[in-house]
């Protein structure tokens, strides 16, 4: 997933930013309201992690505001303030789940897979398509009973596909998916990680539509 962390403490921003990279996720940082809400209108993230104390302007001022423009982004907040007062007036103000500091990344890691989830309707943990399923908890894959090792983008490609059957995506759209600000892109990445999954499932499992981009068929 391509991710959103608003936080303003270093240590905490660093360490998330790093479990979550680890995990396969792209993460872009930022540290204060005005840089988030720039962020919001110049990428296309998956889901937000936000905390509330932020300098320039708070967390629930963002909320509130990202609500109010009809934007239904998932949106975890990350705090410290943990009175019930606190957690109302942030679920209220459009947030779709609560963390309090301190943490564990891996119920962390499990909020954000419930909260994307949801966000497409889906109620089960794992991903079927024919004869793959693929549990984004574990980053397992498996093909007719079969393990499938995949490389972290390799895998993260395949979800995407796979939980979108039937929508084309571009490179520049699986590139937007993939990085995250400051890394450096080879201009065939997207390419070489299709070539890698058609060797590994199936050269029919993802097709080209040529001058559009790629595409999972629905199988049953």
């Amino acid at each position: 997933m391509r991710l959103l962390l608003v936080e303003d403490d270093p240590l905490i921003g660093d360490g998330v930013r790093t479990g979550l990279s680890q995990e396969g996720h792209a993460v872009d940082w930022v540290t204060d309201g005005h840089a988030a809400q720039q962020a919001l209108r110049s990428e296309p993230y998956e889901l937000m992690i936000l905390d509330l104390g932020l300098p320039k302007k708070s967390g629930l001022v963002i909320l509130e505001e990202l609500r109010a423009a009809g934007n239904d982004l998932p949106v975890l907040i990350l705090t410290a303030r943990d009175t019930v007062a606190d957690r109302v007036a942030g679920l209220d103000a459009g947030a779709d789940d609560y963390l309090i500091k301190p943490f564990e990344l891996d119920e962390l890691n499990a909020r954000l897979r419930a909260l994307h989830r949801r966000s497409k309707e889906r109620s089960k943990p794992v991903i079927r398509q024919g004869a793959i399923i693929l549990d984004p908890a574990s980053h397992q894959v498996t093909q007719e009973g079969k393990s499938i090792d995949l490389s972290a983008r390799e895998f993260a490609v395949l979800q995407l596909l796979i939980e979108n059957p039937g929508r084309v995506f571009s490179r520049a759209r699986l590139e937007e998916h993939l990085y995250s600000w400051g890394e450096e892109i080879e201009s065939n990445a997207v390419e070489v990680y299709i070539h890698h999954l058609r060797k590994k499932l199936g050269t029919s499992v993802i097709r080209t539509i040529r001058g559009v981009g790629y595409v999972m068929d629905k199988v049953k």
